[in-house]
């Protein structure tokens, strides 16, 4: 995704809908390349496309997600890759960050197993043969197609992992961080189980909000990677649980 791609993307994340012929002029360029863009982004599952316009996702589906901060997501996911070695397998979680997490290892690593429990990101790194997707059953919630309940559990039961990456809807504070839906919160606490060490990928805005469901894995957190607006005393806090506050 270039740079235009992203622009588009952070406009329709403000207004929602917009006419390309409005698009076009607040990007300098012509419709005919506006409307290139617009298909890539479609054949992305993004946004859609209605007769002279284009609109955004649901802002409760992955897809529509993406488009808020990407740049900011983006450089969350390039700076955790680093983290990923050749030949591991990891387990990622749903998420806009997760899920430009799993492309990032797709294209810059080899032979990496990853296992999830988003359909989502199954299909996101589909075109790359080098990456191998577990896909992790379950019920299926369709807004974020993620699959959830016991049988998550019992999948995740068959791995045992170094790292485990997680996106998050708050912070509890105490180095605890939060989900909004308690299905995909229990999932989370599930595949943590899997793993030696979870790196939570998140925007510093996150740390303002409080979410609804605890994770209740702040022992197994060793990571955060964000962007380099973390308040200084939340940093602090997390430092003293023993938490790296990982930059880009």
């Amino acid at each position: 995704m270039g740079k235009r791609d992203a622009a588009i993307l952070e406009v329709l994340g403000a207004e929602g809908r917009m006419e390309v012929a409005e698009l076009a002029r607040r990007l300098g360029v012509s419709q005919v390349t506006v409307r290139k863009d617009l298909d890539e982004l479609q054949e992305w599952g993004v946004i859609y496309r209605e007769h002279g316009a284009a609109v955004l996702r649901s802002p409760d589906d992955v897809r529509g997600r993406l488009a808020r901060h990407y740049e900011e997501k983006l450089a969350i996911a390039q700076r955790a890759v680093e983290m990923v070695d050749d030949g591991s397998t990891v387990i990622i979680e749903n998420g806009s960050c997760c899920a430009l997490l799993a492309r990032a290892i797709a294209e810059g690593r080899h032979d990496v197993t990853i296992v999830t429990n988003s359909s989502f990101i199954a299909g996101f790194v589909r075109d790359y043969p080098g990456t191998k997707v577990v896909l992790l059953g379950g019920e299926v919630q369709t807004d974020s197609l993620v699959t959830v309940g016991p049988l998550v559990g019992v999948c995740a039961r068959n791995f045992h992992v170094g790292l485990m990456f997680i996106g998050t809807d708050g912070y509890q504070g105490g180095g605890d961080f939060a989900n909004s839906d308690l299905m995909r919160a229990q999932a989370v606490r599930d595949m943590s189980a899997q793993a030696d060490r979870v790196v939570v990928l998140t925007e510093s805005e996150k740390f303002a909000q409080r979410g609804v469901i605890s994770l209740g894995i702040g022992t197994k957190i060793a990571a955060v990677v964000t962007d380099g607006r973390v308040p200084d005393d939340v940093r602090d806090e997390l430092f003293g649980q023993g938490v790296e506050v990982v930059t880009p």
